[in-house]
């Protein structure tokens, strides 16, 4: 489906208040739009508590893995060719993503069941993504978007304190709220920061982590079910996981990241024939041949080191489990 066809079918289902799934790929290449009434049996989903499958405890709560990060000296190459691309002024902030060999005897659909997330998705046994972070949701008429920028492991004392207080996270998130805020000005009236820089707590096996979030809204008009289709694509790629400017930044990541991004990043969700809810697929394993490949990654500014933010794309491997 190409991203004309997807848009008109999206616009469409909208005004016709049919219920649909959406997943739209980092590139814009595959789009994929399904009726709920006609979803397979091999993608499973659970948004926000919507979900498509019979939930049932899986036999285990926690699963057996190792990971097997992605080369320092290759991530510290591409570091600095950003770095380069940032003091030449083509971009302020770019989220720099690799992926790491992920070792597990868990299959990706007992991985899909053990995960706890806000945003899960099973795709015919390629891919599962546990998501903590929303894309957009859609209420009456209000959008509302929750950029998530700036990580920092629980466990260290003051933690909170010290991933608020640091210089380097409040430029990036500041950069990654104006560029949502300026975005949802494209499709949205009274466009607002409704919440700053908020603390969100997830769990895993390992560790808990403090992610920091925003909330932004904007009042969409009343006949925006005819529309979805137009809204969803003038919004992406997701400004959180690209960077800014949106263009540019795009560009240099496709060409300093190794491997295409394909669904990874992208976005996905439900609309329920009266709402919206959508996620950014992070937190996302892939199967590729017979292996499992774990991508991560982080914001990139002028004012980050590399140790640091090869430590920080290491600490995003995991597997929520409460």
């Amino acid at each position: 489906m190409s991203i004309e066809d997807s848009k008109t079918y999206i616009n469409q289902l909208g005004r016709e208040r049919t219920p649909f799934f959406f997943m739209i790929d980092f590139d814009l290449q595959e789009p994929i739009v399904i009726p709920l009434g006609e979803m397979s049996a091999d993608i499973l989903y659970d948004i926000n508590g919507i979900t498509n499958y019979n939930s049932y405890s899986a036999k285990d709560t926690s699963i057996e893995y190792k990971c097997i990060p992605y080369s320092k000296e290759k991530y510290g190459d591409q570091f600095d060719e950003v770095v380069r691309e940032l003091n030449y002024g083509n971009s302020f902030l770019l989220n720099l993503a690799a992926r790491h060999e992920f070792v597990t005897d868990a299959s990706l659909k007992e991985i899909f069941l053990i995960a706890k997330a806000k945003y899960k998705l099973y795709f015919k046994d390629q891919f599962v993504v546990f998501s903590p972070e929303t894309f957009i949701q859609i209420k009456k008429n209000v959008i509302s978007s929750y950029p998530m920028k700036g990580t920092i492991d629980a466990s260290i004392e003051n933690a909170e304190a010290i991933i608020l207080n640091d210089p380097k996270e409040k430029a990036e998130h500041n950069t990654i709220v104006d560029l949502i805020r300026n975005d949802l000005s494209m499709v949205a009236k009274d466009v607002q920061v409704q919440r700053f820089r908020y603390i969100e707590k997830i769990k895993s096996q390992k560790r808990e982590l403090l992610q920091v979030s925003s909330e932004v809204a904007g009042r969409l008009p009343q006949d925006y079910h005819y529309n979805l289709g137009d809204i969803l694509y003038k919004l992406l790629p997701a400004g959180s996981i690209c960077g800014a400017p949106k263009q540019k930044t795009v560009e240099i990541i496709n060409r300093v990241e190794q491997y295409p991004r394909n669904q990874y990043t992208g976005i996905g969700g439900i609309y329920n024939g009266d709402s919206l809810d959508s996620f950014v697929m992070i937190r996302y394993i892939e199967r590729e041949n017979d292996k499992l490949y774990y991508r991560s990654g982080g914001g990139i500014t002028a004012m980050s080191k590399m140790q640091d933010e090869y430590d920080e794309m290491i600490k995003k491997v995991y597997v929520p489990t409460s």
